[in-house]
């Protein structure tokens, strides 16, 4: 049931933002030049690796190195890429994620390999036993402003609680924190 939830909701609303694809791929473009989408090595069910798409926020050829998470203020960043991601619109592309099956609307953030490190191995199975999601518990309740320790807890109670109704909760959340009405 979540996974046809997640098609149906994905189709529509990649139909319904053509539009906010178009003008942040022509914002990229006419900003910067290049490729409008990024790749990244995430790790999905069962620790697979898959492809992750975002919009590119970052200039052409920006060291991918360091933290796992960009500062506010890094340079690498571009001015179209600060606003697409403060509005969250780099990460419409994980739409095309949850078409594959790479992704769901709702789970945890996919990490990147470097991060396997960061959980034991009874978590670390917890935390692969579901897709991971465009938006999860984290987000919803404190965006970026999470600490790895406060982003790792919830992703575990979100594994716990996985539900449907969870996910509409979560969903809900979401699109109120991203309307500017949620604490930030």
């Amino acid at each position: 049931m979540k996974r046809l939830l997640d098609v149906m909701i994905a189709l529509v609303a990649l139909l319904l933002l053509a539009p906010v694809w178009l003008l942040a791929a022509l914002a990229i473009a006419f900003e910067s030049g290049g490729p409008m989408l990024f790749q990244q090595t995430r790790l999905g069910l069962r620790g697979r690796e898959f492809n992750m798409l975002k919009f590119r926020s970052m200039h052409l050829n920006a060291s991918a190195t360091g933290p796992y998470f960009t500062a506010a203020n890094d340079t690498r960043i571009t001015r179209v890429g600060r606003f697409i991601r403060r509005t969250s619109i780099d990460e419409l592309p994980q739409l095309v994620n949850v078409l594959r099956g790479d992704m769901s609307l709702v789970g945890p953030r996919p990490d990147v390999p470097a991060q396997r490190s960061l959980y034991s191995d009874a978590d670390w199975a917890q935390r692969c036993s579901v897709r991971p999601g465009i938006t999860g518990l984290a987000q919803a309740l404190l965006r970026s402003e999470a600490t790895e320790a406060q982003r790792l807890a919830l992703d575990l109670r979100y594994t716990r609680e996985a539900s449907i109704w969870f996910d509409l909760k979560i969903l809900g959340l979401t699109i109120v924190r991203l309307s500017g009405k949620g604490s930030n």
